[in-house]
């Protein structure tokens, strides 16, 4: 098992923080999976020694900043999530692949829930179903990576 630096989490940081800003335009921005939180879910559960819910907090912000939505809604949201990952971060590593991307599925979920909740709080419409489409691209995204890395992951136990 490789080890984790802290030059890798920042740079898989500013990679999403990219591809968040990069031009997105209509059913690319309406899929478009939040791919900070996902960084942060993976270090979370990958690093929690490394990345932690004041890491998740700090990313929060700074993607308020870049949207320019309310001010501490994403963080918020990024610091509760990162708790519930947190706490079942031990569990999970008993988990199967497909177990783990179901929690990581709940966790996108259940943030996107939470920034509703603040939006409608600040009186915005409730959103149509297709609010939850990056959730699905996310998971799909979380897949594919998981699956590439277990596939370039040299194993341990040659015969």
């Amino acid at each position: 098992m490789q080890t984790v630096s802290l030059r890798n989490i920042y740079l898989s940081m500013l990679l999403a923080l990219i591809l968040q800003l990069a031009p997105w335009a209509g059913f690319g921005l309406l899929i478009r999976p939040d791919f900070v939180l996902l960084v942060v879910i993976y270090w979370l559960l990958r690093a929690p020694h490394l990345c932690n819910i004041g890491t998740a907090w700090f990313a929060g912000l700074v993607v308020d900043l870049i949207s320019g939505g309310l001010f501490g809604q994403n963080a918020l949201a990024y610091a509760i999530t990162a708790f519930f990952a947190v706490s079942y971060q031990r569990r999970l590593a008993l988990f199967n692949i497909w177990q783990q991307a179901a929690y990581v599925f709940v966790l996108l979920v259940f943030t996107q829930c939470v920034v509703m909740v603040l939006k409608l709080f600040a009186g915005e419409d409730v959103p149509q179903w297709s609010y939850f489409f990056p959730s699905v691209s996310g998971i799909l995204l979380w897949q594919f990576v998981i699956f590439t890395r277990l596939g370039i992951e040299p194993t341990s136990n040659q015969n």
